[in-house]
């Protein structure tokens, strides 16, 4: 690893994912050897293609962008969810992802289980969770809801289990998608002030949102994903006024 990169919290270079636009199709032997001579197979497409840039640690970074141009397939590859095609991503340190409602809770277990089982996947120790418990279930809201299976929640209450749970985690980057749309206007404001305190100890933030106001109360640059590729890395008020010149 370079001087350079040790600086760098995330690398990105050159960095491409490709999906099937039918993804329970299958691929017949005659439109295998059809696809070959073609650099994009039939019913494929470039989610993200030729995406680079690096960001130092400590920064602020909000992705804009309309929907389906790939702004959360981008943060699923830095967060390690997905793996790219073309290109490469190197993540310098831990992530704190906050991409999917349900992503790492299973439905079946009930919210105490699902505290111990996530947060144990993201490295903490018995100890640490037990100490961290309380803490987790009333920033959540939760205390009525302990024993309850998480897929009787609503949507709300998962929101706030999840970003109780990740806002914990002791990782340098914090990734934040649209999730918090969800949640109601008073928790969502708690989720902020603890997003404040977390950039204040030096987090990395990648936040996705549609809220102008809350990119650019979080965010100093920002990168604006078009047709699936990075059209714009500048300061985020010149990003957001791209965005909208062009919307």
């Amino acid at each position: 690893m370079t001087v350079e990169d040790a600086r760098n919290a995330i690398e990105v270079d050159g960095l491409g994912v490709r999906f099937r636009r039918n993804r329970k199709g299958r691929r017949s032997i005659k439109s295998m050897f059809a696809d070959a001579s073609r650099r994009t197979p039939t019913g494929d497409f470039w989610a993200l293609r030729d995406v680079s840039f690096t960001v130092k640690p400590g920064e602020s970074i909000g992705v804009v962008g309309r929907n389906g141009q790939g702004k959360s397939t981008l943060l699923k590859l830095v967060a390690g969810v997905l793996l790219p095609d073309e290109g490469s991503v190197r993540v310098n340190g831990g992530v704190a992802p906050l991409i999917e409602i349900t992503g790492g809770f299973v439905g079946d277990l009930t919210v105490r289980e699902n505290v111990r089982l996530t947060a144990g996947l993201h490295g903490m120790s018995k100890k640490q969770i037990a100490g961290l418990y309380d803490e987790i279930i009333e920033f959540a809201e939760l205390e009525e809801s302990q024993d309850t299976a998480y897929r009787h929640l609503s949507s709300g209450m998962k929101v706030r289990l999840a970003f109780s749970v990740v806002s914990q985690l002791d990782e340098p980057i914090l990734l934040v998608d649209e999730v918090l749309a969800v949640g109601d206007k008073s928790f969502r404001e708690k989720c902020y002030r603890r997003i404040d305190e977390m950039l204040a100890g030096g987090r990395t933030l990648f936040f996705v949102s549609h809220r102008e106001g809350d990119l650019k109360r979080f965010c100093d640059r920002g990168l604006y994903i078009r047709n699936h590729r990075l059209e714009m890395d500048a300061s985020i008020s010149e990003v957001l006024a791209r965005y909208n010149g062009d919307n």
